[in-house]
């Protein structure tokens, strides 16, 4: 009989290609169809009810409530032409995935017939269950009620899943109290705020706009595998990683994966999420193979940051639907496979005025280079006060295994901004505190670096892959983002550090020009000291030198691997006072969000100690021990035929190496578990979090260790489990 093993093998091996149905029109005649866009609103709102709405989104103020039963009205008659039946609430709850609760537009009449229907009160105000999600505290298990409340600047969406089609409307959640429970109403504050913030930066250059807002363009890595193959494997099933496995003899290091030719099969399964993305009005644009055998890339352009996080939280939806049409498995894990490239989300920021300046792209005029320069000078500042506050947003326990490999930025924060700037900012300093810069009341930034700056363009300065946090011509890139993560929380920290920074920079400023500075003077004496507060953040080389680690710690820089330490920050007094002052979050907020982060990491390693410790006692134990009775059988009978040791001293050699695995994994096991009870047993979620971390987790190694030498000494057809060579190679 075959084991589980050999059939997925089999069934992997004899997939047959999914024909995929494209759309025989150009991308642009069907992108964003399933989308509640500006032109639709146009088409089923009224002039009034149309005015109103894009009143609203545009100066957040509240929609009334007949404009509210317009657009509903509007949103169900365009969603019943489309095919659907039932309605949704989609939010982004604290568990990192997004949620939902349908609803039939039907509603049965007293004549025993039925009506479809659906008013602004359905479309404003929904109320989930607010108990049964991550709440740190705030809601009680017997207090159920929670809310999730219509976000208009995200557009609603029609959903196909199977032959189901629902309109799904973007919205927020919070509990009956007020508190935000999801990712998304801080990031709305947090935009709101940068906006508040940038704006009279802005108008010191550009009095002519009137809006900013942060953009986002992010990168999704991922791994596919064949169905049959993840089912085979309990490790990759319940925690997204392989937790045993030994390296292949070819992994990465021929370097021919990497932008190489993609497989039909899974280029079959691209073009296919692809058309669902491009319905969805996600802007698609990028794919290509990444570094790792069977790991992959797509990249979307950029959008303002709150529909962007929205789209890649979708994205991630659709790949894992649209995977299972190919009998495919994605993985979004960081690292499913030890030894070779993980997954990251690098999350490139910046932000766009409404006259359309990008301000962190150098112009061409002395005036635009200023204001450049000043927003540019701001982030570093701002990443510089709040490093740590950085670090912990991308803390998760599935990132610690992927932060500081070959092919992440370590933990260490730090900003690359490549030689061409970093001589700018250099010549700035020296210029300034010289006083050589021309104070008539037409003055221009005479530092003989406006003719410079525009050729600082997107190939000027060399990527820094080794980053977390790199300046890449026009923008900066957060190279330090899980591929599991929700962007929401990077670039809600993001947005509130720089609000924070710019606010205190207009302060700065404003108060030199009182004292009679003019304003170019009064920005770049600002700008001068800003830049050399900030040196230390500035690093240019290779972060995973053992150098560069010993030089952060000269400069005040942490260097945190893990999360359970990285969350720590979160409860310091500055950041408290950053959130709290400024209208993010209230103190329960932080306070619950951080026993939130908490309670997930040891969550996650606990389901990870369970799992590996029943692989290795009832799959690779069982594997070894029969493998030995073998051996053991050979030896008997080489003895029968009265051959003398030497003749079989390799099989003894052998049955004493397996029994030395077999001996160290259960003893392992059985110490992990008794870890684990000590772990469970402690009453504040930061003290159990740091202990799975420092006393269990370790467990895990050893005992990965000794199977693995197991399946290098084995017979192959015994072993139980899907190869990495199987894993990462059956296309």
């Amino acid at each position: 009989m075959e084991n589980l093993r050999e059939e997925s093998v089999k069934a992997a091996l004899q997939r047959k290609k999914i024909n995929v149905k494209l759309p025989s029109k150009r991308i642009s005649e069907y992108y964003g169809e399933n989308v509640f866009t500006d032109a639709t609103m146009k088409k089923y709102l009224s002039e009034d009810a149309y005015n109103g709405i894009k009143s609203a989104i545009s100066s957040g103020t509240k929609i009334d409530r007949n404009t509210a039963d317009q657009v509903a009205a509007a949103m169900k008659a365009w969603a019943i032409e489309k095919g659907a039946k039932s309605y949704s609430h989609w939010f982004q709850p604290l568990t990192g995935a997004t949620a939902e609760k349908h609803d039939t537009f039907f509603i049965p009449t007293s004549d025993g017939k039925g009506i479809e229907a659906f008013t602004g009160d359905s479309l404003v105000q929904q109320e989930p269950d607010a108990s049964s999600f991550p709440n740190g505290g705030i809601r009680q298990t017997f207090e159920a009620r929670g809310y999730t409340a219509w976000d208009p600047t995200s557009p609603a969406f029609i959903m196909e899943i199977g032959d189901g089609i629902t309109l799904c409307i973007p919205t927020i959640f919070i509990s009956y109290t007020g508190e935000s429970l999801d990712h998304k109403a801080p990031l709305l504050k947090s935009a709101h705020f940068l906006e508040k913030a940038a704006l009279p930066v802005v108008n010191l250059f550009d009095r002519h706009a009137t809006k900013v807002q942060a953009t986002l363009g992010w990168e999704q890595e991922y791994f596919v595998i064949d169905e049959s193959l993840f089912y085979a494997r309990p490790d990759l099933m319940l925690s997204g990683r392989t937790l045993l496995g030994q390296a292949p003899a070819k992994g990465q290091q021929l370097d021919d994966h990497y932008f190489g030719s993609i497989p039909e099969r899974v280029y079959d399964f691209m073009l296919d999420f692809e058309k669902e993305a491009h319905k969805l009005g996600i802007p698609v644009r990028t794919r290509h193979n990444e570094v790792a055998p069977s790991q992959f890339e797509l990249a979307p352009m950029f959008e303002e940051v709150n529909v962007a996080v929205d789209h890649n939280q979708l994205i991630m939806d659709i790949l894992e639907r649209v995977g299972k049409r190919h009998k495919l498995k994605v993985l979004l894990h960081e690292k499913p496979f030890q030894g070779i490239n993980g997954s990251g989300k690098h999350n490139n920021w910046s932000m766009s005025t409404d006259t359309g300046k990008n301000l962190l792209s150098p112009g061409k005029t002395p005036k635009n280079n200023l204001m450049f320069l000043t927003f540019f000078v701001n982030v570093i500042k701002a990443v510089n006060e709040y490093s740590d506050l950085l670090r912990a947003s991308i803390a998760s326990a599935s990132n610690d295994h992927r932060l500081g490999a070959n092919e992440a930025p370590p933990a260490i924060i730090s900003v690359f901004i490549g030689s061409h700037l970093t001589s700018v900012l250099e010549e700035i300093s020296k210029r300034v505190e010289q006083g050589k810069y021309d104070e008539d009341k037409n003055a221009t930034l005479k530092l003989d670096i406006h003719n410079k700056i525009p050729d600082v363009l997107l190939d000027n300065t060399d990527r820094n892959r080794t980053s977390p946090f790199a300046f890449t011509g026009n923008k900066f890139e957060v190279r330090a983002v899980g591929s599991t993560a929700n962007c929401a929380w990077p670039m809600t920290v993001l947005n509130t550090i720089m609000a924070n920074q710019l606010t205190e920079f207009k302060k700065e400023v404003d108060a030199l020009m009182k004292d009679g500075e003019k304003k170019e003077g009064a920005i770049l004496r600002v700008i001068r000291r800003y830049i050399d507060d900030s040196q230390r953040i500035l690093f240019e080389g290779d972060n995973y030198s053992d150098e560069w680690a010993a030089e952060a710690k000269k400069r005040g820089l942490n260097n945190v691997k893990t999360t359970p330490y990285a969350l720590d920050f979160l409860e310091e007094k500055s950041v408290k006072d950053l959130f709290v002052n400024n209208n993010i979050f209230n103190e329960k907020e932080l306070e619950a969000r951080t026993e939130i982060f908490f309670e997930a990491y040891t969550l996650k390693l606990q389901i990870e100690s369970r799992t590996l410790g029943e692989m290795a006692l009832n799959s690779v134990l069982p594997a070894a021990i029969n493998y030995q009775n073998r051996l053991i059988e050979n030896v008997r009978g080489l003895k029968e035929l009265g051959l003398k040791k030497e003749a079989y001293s390799s099989q003894l050699a052998l049955i004493t190496r397996i029994s030395e695995h077999i001996n160290s994994i259960e003893q392992d096991v059985a110490a992990m578990i008794e870890e684990r009870k000590k772990a469970n047993v402690l009453e504040h979620a930061s003290d159990k979090a740091k202990a799975y971390c420092d006393k269990v987790k370790p467990y895990f190694d050893t005992i990965r260790y000794h199977s693995d030498k197991i399946e290098l000494e084995i017979d192959d057809k015994l072993w139980p489990l899907p190869k990495y060579r199987e894993l990462l190679f059956f296309k």
